[in-house]
């Protein structure tokens, strides 16, 4: 049996009570930390919280190799670990599908996503976002500008009057070792290695192409000390967030309710929102 588990937004605490059980049976345990990561807990504290030793795997590990990961399932009680939901990312959908290629039983435990959480803590209703997109790092995609796989999704979600979420880049392991601004670990183990974009970076990119356009910017979901600001891109590029993670928010138009909800809990100005 092979065990998707999503964690959470934060620490070792945030996974479901379902989702701790089936750990602690696990007869193994696996995770990767590429496509999101617990700001507030480190590997070792997982691993105490839940007195299961973790085997850390990188991107080529899961979506190259999962040989080890199959293998262990296909005998016994594997659990696979991720931050927010697992199944968000299509990587895990593949290794879903690769074990049941080999006739092995599969089980998915949610977790909370980032995407829920910046619906509740905005006050943006969630059936009014449109597709999401990821922001990287510009020295990741090599392009002048934003790419396309970014400006794209804002454009259609705000012609539709959408909301779109803007996840913001993470790079971890050896792909942070080849970053220009690493920041976390000692050099010595590549898994404690991680740049994290932050809001403020983000929204000045995007300024260059949206410099009128409100933006939220919503820091550490899911933490006892979340943070949400609304203003235009411009001033949020001038703000500091503290520590990650972060996301922004690019609202389309606004029912009275949500404009009612980004003033009081984000600090919004009435005025510079879009509104029905």
């Amino acid at each position: 049996m092979l065990t998707f588990i999503g964690l959470g937004l934060y620490d070792e605490r945030s996974i479901t009570v379902e989702g701790r059980e089936a750990l602690r049976d696990a007869d193994r345990a696996f995770a990767e930390r590429y496509t999101s990561h617990l700001v507030g807990a480190s590997m070792a504290d997982l691993e105490a919280h839940h007195g299961t030793p973790i085997e850390v795997r990188g991107r080529e590990g899961v979506e190259r190799d999962p040989e080890p990961i199959l293998a262990a399932a296909d005998g016994g009680e594997v659990a696979f670990l991720t931050a927010g939901d697992t199944m968000i990312s299509t990587t895990h959908v593949d290794l879903r599908l690769r074990a049941h290629d080999r006739g092995i039983d599969t089980r998915v435990i949610h977790g909370v996503t980032a995407q829920t959480a910046a619906s509740a803590l905005t006050g943006l209703q969630n059936y009014r976002f449109g597709r999401a997109t990821t922001l990287p790092f510009p020295y990741a995609h090599g392009a002048d500008g934003l790419p396309e796989s970014v400006t794209a999704p804002i454009a259609d979600n705000r012609e539709r009057g959408l909301h779109t979420v803007v996840y913001l880049d993470i790079k971890v392991g050896e792909e942070a070792r080849r970053s220009p601004n690493v920041t976390g670990g000692d050099g010595d183990g590549a898994e404690e290695l991680a740049e994290y974009m932050t809001a403020d970076v983000a929204a000045s990119l995007l300024a260059a192409a949206y410099p009128e356009v409100v933006g939220v910017a919503v820091a550490r979901a899911g933490s006892p000390d979340p943070l949400v600001v609304a203003a235009p891109l411009a001033e949020l590029a001038d703000r500091e967030f503290g520590d990650p993670l972060h996301l922004l928010v690019i609202p389309g138009k606004c029912h009275p309710i949500e404009a009612d909800a980004l003033v009081s809990l984000a600090g919004a100005d009435r005025g510079d929102l879009d509104t029905v």
